[in-house]
């Protein structure tokens, strides 16, 4: 898997920009991160966003790709 790293911007102009490129998923690292150990992540298709365990990021993504 690629990553990429983008943190210029409010996060719906980040969103829009990675839409744009194609990716087909947006991780964000935000406050609840350390609090719960989560990480939201964004489908580009359905705009759906999820919260997924950090320990459970790698599977999740694996099984959608």
């Amino acid at each position: 898997m690629t990553a990429f790293y983008d943190d210029s911007g409010a996060i719906g102009r980040r969103y829009r920009r990675m839409d744009e490129a194609g990716t087909p998923f947006c991780v964000t690292v935000d406050g609840e991160t350390r609090e719960q150990g989560t990480v939201t992540v964004r489908h580009r298709d359905s705009m759906v966003q999820e919260r997924v365990a950090v320990d459970q990021l790698v599977a999740f993504l694996r099984e959608r790709v």
